[in-house]
């Protein structure tokens, strides 16, 4: 990924952040024509002394699990906040109309290896973890136990689990760190009078060039 250093991030916890924060990352891997990708929701999960593992789950009938033998080296992209730019926000813009449009957004690349669990245990856990995570905000949170067993059963055998170690991570955050600073404060309130409101805080919270 091309990432200048103003914009690079480096940072474990920031990368690990936009991860739990955007969990549906593109699962890229190889493929008898190339390359293939799949949108999967993740659990991230800390070991401490790595940068963690990822682990998700596919339709049984998705071949990705059976074409990826273990130890397959693959890719899982995870896209955070992201918003169209237009120059008109910028007061410079209106001085010298040396400005064009740009595209601000966060994206972690997430390298590692694969290991496929064709395993009930697993993957009843995974989904378990998953739910309990994405519901955690509903007034009454859905549980597996709100549906009958043979049902539950039934779903759980229709998908297979997948664990990716992450061998290296890659971020980058790019939100006006190369602007002048009152060029960023000039797209902030433009993203806010538009309701973009995540990237409007994410640019003011990142750390200047």
């Amino acid at each position: 990924m091309y990432s200048p250093a103003h914009f690079r991030v480096t940072d474990t916890d920031a990368l690990h952040r936009i991860i739990r924060e955007y969990p549906l990352g593109i699962l890229v891997t190889p493929a008898a024509n190339g390359s293939d990708a799949n949108h999967l929701p993740f659990e991230l999960v800390c070991v401490p002394g790595t940068l963690g593992r990822l682990s998700a789950h596919v339709a049984r009938a998705n071949p990705v699990w059976q074409d990826c033998i273990d130890g397959a080296q693959v890719l899982v992209i995870f896209r955070g906040s992201e918003s169209y730019i237009s120059p008109n926000w910028y007061p410079s813009k209106h001085e010298t109309h040396r400005q064009v449009p740009t595209w601000n957004y966060e994206v972690v690349h997430a390298h590692g290896w694969l290991k496929v669990h064709d395993d009930e245990k697993f993957t009843r856990g995974l989904l378990a973890r998953l739910t309990r995570t994405h519901e955690a905000e509903e007034p009454k949170p859905w549980k597996m136990g709100d549906s009958p067993p043979d049902y539950i059963d039934a779903m759980v055998r229709a998908v297979v689990g997948i664990e990716i170690t992450i061998e290296r991570l890659e971020g980058k955050s790019k939100l006006s760190q190369n602007r002048e600073a009152r060029d960023v404060q000039g797209a902030v309130e433009g993203l806010r009078e538009r309701g973009r409101l995540v990237m409007a805080q994410a640019m003011e919270k990142a750390p200047k060039a």
